[in-house]
């Protein structure tokens, strides 16, 4: 499971499909494909013959905030929604928190379901790893411009998380992270 900030008011509100119709879609639909998550590299809009295997993607907010920036309350109205996607996606063990935001709302919602958040709370990082529950949490730069261009976040970085969280999905590796914030 993939989980960004919110659907980009002129990529994924626009195209009907989160990280679809900009340049962080970009980015994160062509690691999934490089990380065999996806069957091409490229999403454009729904229905176009995307499929992913093994992943799913959402986002805290499900409305595009204004200036991208969410405001604690609308987290909150929105938590319930992801809230409800981890309690239907039984099959899920991995989480990639793709930006701060994210890894915040991720762990409001394994509280929000019973899950004990460790004290101290794992920190955000890129490469971050927290066992919480039956999950492994994991910490990624978010594909936004401001990264990507800057090379806070490279393609080999994103490359590196996503194959982790396909051996710690698969088992392989599992013992290594839990419990890890570094």
């Amino acid at each position: 499971m993939l989980v960004g900030l919110a659907p980009a008011a002129h990529g994924g509100n626009r195209t009907g499909r989160i990280f679809t119709g900009d340049r962080s879609g970009d980015w994160l639909y062509a690691a999934l494909h490089r990380g065999g998550f996806a069957n091409r590299a490229r999403s454009e809009r729904r229905g176009d013959g995307l499929r992913l295997e093994g992943a799913y993607v959402t986002a805290v907010n499900r409305c595009p905030p204004p200036g991208n920036r969410p405001t604690p309350a609308e987290r909150d109205n929105c938590l319930p929604y992801l809230v409800d996607e981890l309690r239907l996606l039984r099959r899920a063990r991995v989480i990639v928190a793709l930006g701060w935001f994210a890894w915040d709302g991720v762990l409001r919602s394994l509280r929000a379901l019973g899950d004990e958040v460790p004290r101290p709370r794992p920190r955000f990082g890129h490469g971050a790893e927290a066992g919480i529950g039956r999950y492994t949490l994991l910490g990624c730069y978010h594909p936004s411009q401001q990264n990507t261009f800057t090379g806070t976040l490279t393609e080999a970085m994103l490359d590196d998380v996503l194959a982790r969280a396909r051996g710690l999905s698969s088992g392989r590796g599992a013992a290594r992270g839990r419990g890890r914030t570094s």
